[in-house]
Parts: structure tokens; C-alpha cells; sequence
């Protein structure tokens, strides 16, 4: 019998993932050092070992809760991209799946990785390696849907594609830090016009 249908370890998969999910939403409006393993055996209702029993430390919960965010970025940003066709298609889909990701919002308090960045960018340490890899990946993957599109011939080839990509990501950083900060959803698209703006100058 597969050890997967094992009640007991299906149940710990299910309340290590229901920590993750809850530690993933605090950790966006509180940061990561708002995390306690005391916190979050009382809003799940569970035993502090519990708890402790599936990450040990409070450093061994901050990555994991890492790599659930990154997961979720990827399942609602990457992946519809990843459905479109190459080319400037899948930059749109890209860029229209992360103005859905920060205006929903997926996490309570916006881009789980805006407030961890900023909590984290001096902090030198594990933690930090690991928000530090997830955003040079993300930086990669949308360096790379850019150059696919200048390759197919969509976007002029003398584009500077790790200079557009840097634009269009700190134009919508800036666009969800102030929406939420100032309560304005209108900032929200003018981040997104900006972007269009700069895509439209580099569109074949």
C-alpha cells in the first residue's frame, strides 16, 4: 500500500499545510518575524507541538512559509502565462495574472513578498537567501517571456530585455505598495497604464 494513503501521515500533510496557509497570511501583513509557533497553534486550534513537531524552529517555519508563498505565486501568476502562447501573448497573460494576484488580494496584506523584501533586504541570513532566490527566479522567468517575445520578432530586437523586465517589475511593486498604503485602488492602474505605456514604445 502507497505510504500516502496512510491516515496519519495524510493528516499531517493536511495540518502542515493548513499551518503554511495561515503562517503565508500573517506573514503578509506582519512579516515573518510576526510568526510564532504559539500564534499559530491558537488560530488553528492545534498543540504548540504540533506545531513544532513539523518545523522545529522558528527559522525552519519562516522558509517553508517561503516556499508556500513562492507556490502560490506560481500557481496564480506563472502558470497562466505558462498557458498562453509564447511571444508578447504570454507577457500580456503574465502581467494580467499579477495585477489579479495583487488586486484580489491572494494574501491579506498584498504581495507576501513587498512586505517581506522590505523586512528582510538588510538582514543577511537564510531567510533572506531564500526571498533573495525567489525573485531572481521570478526576475528570470520574466527576462525570459520578454525575450521570447523580441525573439518571434513582437518586440524591437534592439530592446534592452533585462532593463524592460526591471521596469515593468518595480512599476507594479510601486503601483501595490501605494494602492494599499494610501487605501487607493486607482493607483493600482496607474501602474498598469504605465506599463502599457512602456510595453506600447517597444511593441513591433
Amino acid at each position: 500500500m502507497p505510504v500516502n494513503t496512510d491516515g496519519r501521515l495524510l493528516k499531517g500533510e493536511q495540518t502542515r499545510a493548513a499551518i503554511l496557509t495561515s503562517a503565508a497570511a500573517i506573514a503578509s501583513t506582519e512579516g515573518l518575524e510576526g510568526l510564532s509557533i504559539g500564534r499559530l497553534a491558537t488560530e488553528l486550534k492545534i498543540s504548540k507541538s504540533g506545531v513544532f513537531t513539523h518545523f522545529g524552529s522558528k527559522e525552519e517555519l519562516q522558509l517553508a512559509t517561503i516556499r508556500t508563498a513562492v507556490e502560490t505565486f506560481r500557481r496564480h501568476v506563472v502558470q497562466p502565462a505558462l498557458d498562453a502562447p509564447a511571444g508578447l501573448r504570454r507577457v500580456r497573460a503574465l502581467l494580467d495574472a499579477w495585477r489579479r494576484y495583487q488586486r484580489e488580494p491572494v494574501f491579506p496584506g498584498g504581495c507576501f513578498f513587498d512586505s517581506t523584501m522590505a523586512e528582510f533586504d538588510a538582514r543577511p541570513g537564510r531567510v533572506r537567501d531564500a526571498i533573495s532566490a525567489s525573485q531572481r527566479d521570478w526576475r528570470g522567468f520574466l527576462e525570459h517571456c520578454v525575450a521570447e517575445a523580441r525573439d518571434l520578432g513582437e518586440i524591437d530586437p534592439a530592446t534592452d530585455v533585462a532593463q524592460l523586465a526591471f521596469e515593468v517589475d518595480a512599476l507594479f511593486r510601486a503601483g501595490s505598495t501605494y494602492a494599499l498604503l494610501h487605501d487607493d485602488p486607482s493607483l493600482y492602474d496607474r501602474a498598469a497604464h504605465a506599463v502599457d505605456t512602456r510595453l506600447a514604445a517597444v511593441t513591433t
